[in-house]
């Protein structure tokens, strides 16, 4: 009795029946646990899996974002290698282009120096051919002069001393 008689004093001093609250605390328990495999443990995997597909959704657009920097690179090489192909293309056209000027140039060189020793040839064949003119009528004008002057014939050979001779003394009048 004693313990009712406690029991009563208690519930009137805190208001809370020990058994009421006992029950009450059971009740939590159990609902705790209920919910524990009911509620909690499917929320729990449902936050996981999400978790995993976010995870999931990093890594692949950091893998995206790997490859793409790797396509950029890739690129950037191709460009490079583009362009030094075309500047080493023009180089050659370059050097192609000056060869084939020199070699034009040379040809058209020769092609002078030929012509110019042609010219030379043919300016010193003139310059035979007057001066054996000059010589024939100087010649004729000497034998027409010395036969007048000797009144006599001349051999060719007195003829062609005083030719050369004549011939002399002209040039070194000049």
């Amino acid at each position: 009795m004693e313990w009712l008689a406690f029991q009563e004093k208690f519930e009137s001093f805190v208001g809370v029946n020990l058994w009421t609250m006992l029950f009450a605390w059971v009740n939590l328990l159990i609902l705790y646990l209920v919910l524990k495999k009911i509620l909690f443990k499917p929320l729990k995997n449902m936050i996981d899996s999400r978790q995993k597909e976010v995870d999931d959704m990093y890594e692949n657009a950091k893998a995206a974002e790997d490859s793409a920097n790797e396509l950029k690179k890739a690129y950037e090489e191709k460009i490079e290698k583009a362009e030094e192909e075309s500047e080493s293309i023009l180089k050659s056209a370059m050097r192609k282009a000056q060869l084939r000027e020199e070699e034009i140039l040379k040809e058209a060189d020769e092609k002078a120096s030929r012509t110019l020793k042609r010219a030379e040839e043919e300016i010193e064949l003139e310059k035979r051919r007057a001066i054996n003119e000059v010589k024939d009528e100087v010649s004729e004008i000497a034998i027409s002069i010395a036969s007048a002057v000797i009144e006599r014939d001349v051999s060719a050979k007195e003829h062609s001393a005083m030719i050369d001779d004549f011939i002399k003394n002209m040039g070194d009048g000049k």
